[in-house]
């Protein structure tokens, strides 16, 4: 199971941070819920530069 988690680790982040926006809409906050739609892309974003700089 670690290995799993030290690899996924930002997927399964930003499919936190998804639920969590999707929630806040649900729950009648609209615009919290636009504000933190841009966490998981960006979480995605940073793991992806990260991993590139120490393969290099």
């Amino acid at each position: 199971m670690k290995p799993f988690i030290a690899v996924y680790y930002p997927i399964i982040l930003a499919f936190i941070c998804m639920l969590y926006s999707i929630g806040l809409h649900i729950s009648g906050l609209p615009e919290e819920a636009q504000y933190s739609a841009h966490w998981p892309g960006t979480i995605l974003l940073f793991a992806i530069a990260i991993r590139q700089r120490r393969k290099s």
